[in-house]
């Protein structure tokens, strides 16, 4: 079997649960063909990723990885496209930690584009009546930098690692209600999305045009 590293994270920000590890922890062991998922929750912590990521990759040797976090505000779910080389935390990630314009690789990349077909996994998403759209910013906290990260390790160190990309999801309807006017999807939505995600990475071997770019 090829594996499939799905990871979330732990809860941070005051929350007690983080959506993007619920996910992920559902999908453990889930199967698309001749891939089978392994899940796997991260620290939100900027200095600990590498090592987490690295560990992970260096164990499983997954042929696809997407990494999942909760982007609370957001209306769909987000397929990122680009992770850039900056770490600018609004707040304290959960080390204490709190890096401003700080590379996340010294001397890397200006920016890394996602391997994943997010066009034809946008699209899937659509037909199935799942809100979804490509997103051109994943921030500048911990989630940009494990993207980055993740697409850096596969770039230099992992090379066996032939897709590999985020994905940010929207609250729980629990989270949204503590956060009046919130977007927010359910969690069984949200797995039904990325078991979409992760068949498409499996399936299509080059991604289709499809018009999908932002004004702002």
């Amino acid at each position: 079997m090829k594996r499939v590293l799905v990871t979330g994270f732990e809860p941070f920000d005051g929350e007690t649960v983080n959506p993007a590890w619920e996910v992920a922890r559902r999908l453990d062991g889930w199967r698309s063909g001749e891939h089978v998922v392994a899940a796997r929750r991260l620290p939100c912590a900027f200095d600990a990723i590498r090592d987490a990521l690295g560990r992970e990759l260096a164990a499983l040797r997954p042929d696809i990885a997407i990494c999942i976090g909760l982007a609370g505000g957001r209306v769909d779910v987000s397929l990122e496209r680009v992770a850039i080389n900056v770490d600018d935390a609004r707040i304290p990630d959960n080390d204490g930690a709190q890096p401003i314009d700080r590379p996340v690789v010294a001397g890397g990349p200006a920016a890394y584009f996602t391997t994943l077909p997010v066009k034809a996994i946008l699209h899937r998403l659509r037909s199935a009546g799942l809100p979804a759209q490509v997103s051109n910013t994943a921030g500048t906290y911990v989630c940009n930098h494990t993207f980055y990260m993740l697409r850096h390790l596969a770039e230099t160190s992992h090379t066996g690692l032939h897709r590999a990309g985020f994905i940010h999801i929207p609250y729980l309807p629990e989270q949204a209600a503590r956060h009046p006017g919130s977007a927010s999807l359910a969690l069984d939505n949200l797995v039904a999305a990325l078991r979409i995600a992760i068949e498409t990475s499996v399936e299509v071997t080059t991604d289709i045009r499809l018009a999908a770019g932002a004004l702002s």
